[in-house]
């Protein structure tokens, strides 16, 4: 697979006592909120095998869909830019004749120039075929347009999350993470990066006994039938991996989604300001707070995890209403 080198790696593995009294487990943090500036989080490692596809396909502009506040809108657009690829971004959102001002990850998006048209959650639902219409329209004018998924998840994104846990393999044997893990655990929008992942222990079965995704919108029937998906394009890709294998692996969990996407509880809320103030880890209430909210309320606790913290803080930054409540409770 070609990959592009857009992430500051390795990222680094973080431990904080005080954190490991509130959840009452011992956790350990991948923070790949850090692979990058403004364009970090996990978006940025499926981008790099997306991206190098893109290019190795003479695109001369990227198309991809998501939220208002997507997180892999945002770093599509910043990391299309400094390819010189032009970018097209298709977002939800309630009223597109009455958009917010720009914050958080739309300020980035529109910082960059990038093209962002606005969907109601109703013709969103239409997005593959909103993308090729874009797609039939960058063809007319002589240029070619890359489709990238939403999330990035697909089978060649996915390929950043099997590199991820070899790197985590690789910190693991020089002493950096310990052995005895319980499980990996992650945030599960797009299913992509919980692919990666448990087809990544697979292959690197000594750094944790199982992989546990935490969805943060949708069922766990919608993400067997999603991940199953992934897995198996990344196994036509790669013969040697074992999609069935990884599934076997994969716990999901869909107890701690919330109301709904980028909807949480005011417990959790409650629970992203304990876990800064305990120890200065900044979550979202979008993905990183469900998923360790999750975590942290599984009946069977592990006694040692590792959670790979996949970034979201512009999105944050955009949620001050929403977190408002939960600071005045503390």
């Amino acid at each position: 697979m070609k990959r592009l080198a857009l992430c500051h790696t390795p990222t680094p593995i973080w431990h904080n006592r005080a954190l490991d009294k509130l959840l009452g487990f011992e956790l350990w943090v991948k923070r790949d909120d850090m692979t990058s500036g403004a364009a970090a989080g996990n978006k940025i490692r499926k981008l790099e095998y997306l991206l190098a596809d893109a290019l190795a396909h003479g695109a001369t502009t990227v198309v991809t869909c998501g939220g208002l506040q997507s997180n892999h809108a945002r770093a599509t657009a910043l990391l299309a830019r400094e390819l010189g690829l032009q970018c097209v971004l298709l977002l939800r959102i309630a009223d597109p004749a009455a958009p917010p001002e720009p914050v958080g990850n739309l300020l980035l998006d529109r910082l960059v120039g990038a093209d962002v048209r606005l969907f109601t959650p109703e013709q969103y639902r239409a997005r593959a075929q909103l993308m090729d219409d874009v797609a039939r329209e960058f063809s007319a004018r002589g240029e070619r347009a890359y489709l990238i998924p939403e999330g990035g998840s697909n089978g060649v994104g996915s390929f950043g999350y099997l590199t991820a846990v070899e790197e985590l393999a690789e910190q693991q044997k020089a002493g950096e993470l310990p052995e005895d893990l319980d499980l990996v655990a992650v945030a599960c929008g797009s299913g992509g990066t919980a692919a990666g992942v448990a087809v990544g222990l697979t292959r690197f079965a000594e750094l944790a006994m199982r992989a546990a995704a935490f969805a943060v919108c949708d069922d766990r029937a919608y993400f067997e039938q999603t991940i199953a998906r992934i897995a198996g394009e990344m196994q036509g890709l790669d013969p040697t991996l074992d999609a069935q294998a990884a599934l076997e692996a994969l716990d999901i969990y869909d107890e701690y989604r919330g109301p709904a996407y980028g909807v949480p509880t005011a417990e959790q809320l409650d629970f992203v300001v304990a876990v800064a103030r305990a120890s200065g880890l900044v979550l979202e209430p979008t993905y990183t707070g469900k998923a360790l909210f999750g975590l942290s309320r599984l009946p069977t606790k592990p006694k040692r995890a590792l959670f790979i913290h996949t970034g979201g803080l512009p999105g944050l930054l955009a949620e001050a209403p929403l977190i408002s409540g939960a600071l005045a409770r503390a």
